[in-house]
C-alpha cells in the first residue's frame, strides 16, 4: 500500500538513496508513535531490532522528508479512512459523529506566517499558533471516514463542507450546536446522508405540524427536519445535573425512529471527544507537533491521521470473534503494542 501510494504521487526514487522514499513514511509513521523523541531518536526506535549498521545524519532526515513531501501521506490516509468491522450501526444506518479540535504548532517564523493562536492579540505571543482538525468517525470502531485541517481563520462549518464526500446514502451524522447552520444542514442532506444535530438556542425554525410521538416537524431553510426537545438528567455520586437538549433531525418517521431513541442515540455524538482525546493524549501526549513550517506541518498531520487509522483497524482486527466493541477496547494498550512491535521488530515481514 505504501509503495503504491509513493508511486501514484510520483515520488519513487530514480537512484539508489540511503533512506528511501518507503522507509520515510515508516519513519513519519514511527514519528507519532515516539513523540517525545527527535527524528534520529526515532530512527533508532524504528530499526533498533533489526541490527542495522550505520545511522543517517540528522540533516539525511530532514532531506528525505522533504522529498516525501505530504501527498503520499494524504493519499495513504486515503485508503485507509474507512468505518472498519466494529462501527456501530443504528435501525440500519452508519451512525457517524463530525467535530473540531485544535493542535499546537511550532511558534516558527514561517507558522506565524500562516497559523495563530486562539489567544493572539495585537501584541502576539499568546500561546502556540494551532492548527483547526475536523474530522468525521464512525461511532463504535471510532474510525476515521474523513479529516480536513487548516488555519484556525477558517471555522468549522466552512471546514465541515470538504468533508461532504466522506458522508453519503445510509450514513446519520452526528453534529453539535458549531454546526447548526441552515445552509450546511442543506449541504449535507444534499449528499444523501441523514442527520441529527443539537440546536442553537437562537434557532427558531418554522413549526410545520405536531407529531404523535411530541416532536414536531419544521422547516429550516429549503429541507424539512424533526425538533425533538428533551430533559436530560445525569445523576452521579457528586449529585444530579439538568440539561435541556433540543435536538433536530432527517429522520422523519416517529414510528421508524422514536424520540426516545433519537435522544439515547445523541450520546455517541461524544465518542469524537474520546477519539481526539486518543490522538492528542494517546499519540502525542499533548505535546505541540514538530514541523516548522507549513508543508512539513501537513505532511506531519497527515501521518498522525494515518498512524490514528492504523491502531484502530488493528483494535478491529483484533476484537473479531471475541463479542467486544471497539469502544470497549484500550486505545492506549493497542499504541503501547505499536511501539513494543516497532522497537522489537516483531511481526516483520522479511522479502529479501
Amino acid at each position: 500500500m505504501v509503495d503504491a501510494v509513493i508511486d501514484q504521487c510520483g515520488r519513487t526514487e530514480h537512484r539508489v538513496r540511503l533512506i528511501p522514499a518507503r522507509v520515510t513514511v515508516y519513519l513519519l509513521l514511527a514519528a507519532g508513535l515516539f513523540a517525545s523523541c527527535g527524528w534520529s531518536a526515532v530512527w533508532r526506535k524504528l530499526t533498533g531490532g533489526l541490527a542495522l549498521t550505520g545511522e543517517p545524519a540528522a540533516s539525511a532526515l530532514h532531506y528525505a522528508r522533504k522529498r516525501l513531501g505530504a501527498s503520499p501521506m494524504r493519499a495513504l490516509f486515503a485508503l485507509l479512512a474507512t468505518p472498519t468491522s466494529a462501527a456501530a450501526r443504528w435501525r440500519g444506518l452508519l451512525v457517524c459523529a463530525i467535530d473540531g479540535t485544535l493542535l499546537d504548532v511550532p511558534a516558527s517564523k514561517q507558522n506565524l506566517a500562516v497559523h495563530r493562536s486562539q489567544g493572539d492579540t495585537a501584541y502576539r505571543g499568546s500561546g502556540y499558533p494551532q492548527v483547526r482538525l475536523v474530522g468525521l468517525i464512525a461511532t463504535g470502531s471510532r474510525s476515521l471516514l474523513g479529516a480536513v485541517f487548516g488555519p484556525i481563520d477558517q471555522g468549522e462549518t466552512t471546514m465541515a463542507r470538504r468533508l461532504l464526500d466522506a458522508m453519503g446514502p445510509g450514513r446519520l451524522v452526528l453534529a453539535d450546536r458549531n454546526f447548526d447552520a441552515a445552509p450546511l444542514l442543506e449541504a449535507i442532506l444534499a449528499t444523501g446522508a441523514d442527520l441529527l444535530i443539537r440546536v442553537n438556542t437562537n434557532t427558531r425554525p418554522k413549526t410545520l405540524a405536531r407529531l404523535a410521538d411530541g416532536s414536531v416537524l419544521v422547516q429550516r431553510g429549503r429541507v424539512r427536519l424533526r425538533l425533538i426537545a428533551a430533559t436530560i438528567t445525569i445523576a452521579t455520586s457528586e449529585g444530579t445535573r439538568t440539561g435541556h437538549y433540543r435536538l433536530e433531525t432527517s429522520l422523519l418517521d416517529p414510528d421508524r425512529y422514536p424520540a426516545g431513541a433519537i435522544v439515547a442515540l445523541y450520546h455517541q455524538r461524544w465518542e469524537i471527544e474520546t477519539a481526539y482525546c486518543e490522538l492528542k493524549s494517546g499519540l502525542l501526549r499533548r505535546r505541540v507537533l514538530r514541523a516548522g513550517d507549513p508543508a512539513g506541518l501537513d505532511q506531519e498531520i497527515w501521518a498522525l491521521l494515518v498512524l490514528y487509522q492504523a491502531v484502530r483497524i488493528a483494535i478491529a482486527d483484533a476484537l473479531i470473534s471475541t463479542g467486544h466493541t471497539g469502544v470497549q477496547a484500550s486505545f492506549s494498550i493497542a499504541v503501547e503494542a505499536a511501539r513494543d512491535q516497532i522497537t522489537r521488530a516483531e511481526n516483520i515481514i522479511d522479502d529479501e
